[in-house]
């Protein structure tokens, strides 16, 4: 998902906590520019798929890897920025819901879905947004001994932007997304990149089409 703002640009990767789609204005045929990127998508996800070939490394590995070459940092809670603090809080929040989601469904029974719909106007959009952040603040208060995780975030700086990626030791998870201003985000998209190539997969991810797969393939994509 691409994020933009003035003069910075997010990408965010992983399929982490819930996904909300928003439709302006109804449904419409397709215009010229947006069959040309489907197409240019496909061929970028064609040249990727020959790019991947059998290989893992274990999460330690990937964390030990990004320290040395990019300079990683854990980031720890307790010792970093609000703003930092808040994404890492986001992120584990996230992973949360995700596994309580697959694993302990009942403790979100009294937690209403948020259907997708088509949103015409500014104040619809505003509204589901705000019951997103409701529902995430109550996920929140879900104890984390409901689940057992083994989360950590990481995040490498550079002068016009930066990159953080998640990894989850008890559950196998990995993750990563940037944003930068223009200048940097080649810089930090070859990063990622790098990083979902060395941490990689399996023969068996790639004739099953895994998850860890699937992660792979879209971030080369893209």
């Amino acid at each position: 998902m691409r994020r933009k703002r003035k003069g910075a640009v997010s990408i965010i990767g992983g399929a982490d906590g819930p996904t909300a789609v928003f439709l302006v204005g109804g449904a419409c045929k397709k215009s010229f520019k947006a069959r040309v990127q489907t197409y240019l998508y496909k061929r970028r996800r064609k040249r990727a798929e020959k790019k991947i070939t059998a290989g893992t490394h274990s999460l330690a590995e990937v964390a030990d890897y990004a320290m040395k070459k990019y300079h990683a940092i854990e980031m720890n809670p307790h010792s970093i920025s609000f703003m930092d603090n808040v994404s890492f809080m986001e992120n584990k929040n996230s992973v949360k819901e995700r596994l309580i989601r697959e694993n302990k469904p009942e403790l979100l029974a009294d937690i209403p879905d948020i259907p997708a719909s088509e949103f015409h106007d500014e104040e619809a959009v505003k509204k589901v947004f705000r019951e997103l952040e409701k529902r995430s603040e109550r996920i929140a208060e879900i104890p984390d001994n409901e689940i057992n995780m083994d989360f950590h975030m990481y995040k490498i700086s550079l002068e016009g932007g930066s990159l953080e990626f998640v990894l989850d030791y008890e559950w196998d998870i990995f993750f990563a997304s940037y944003s930068g201003n223009q200048k940097e985000m080649k810089q930090l998209k070859k990063i990622c990149d790098d990083l979902y190539l060395y941490y990689g997969v399996s023969e068996k991810d790639i004739m099953e089409k895994t998850e860890r797969y699937s992660a792979l393939l879209a971030e080369l994509s893209s």
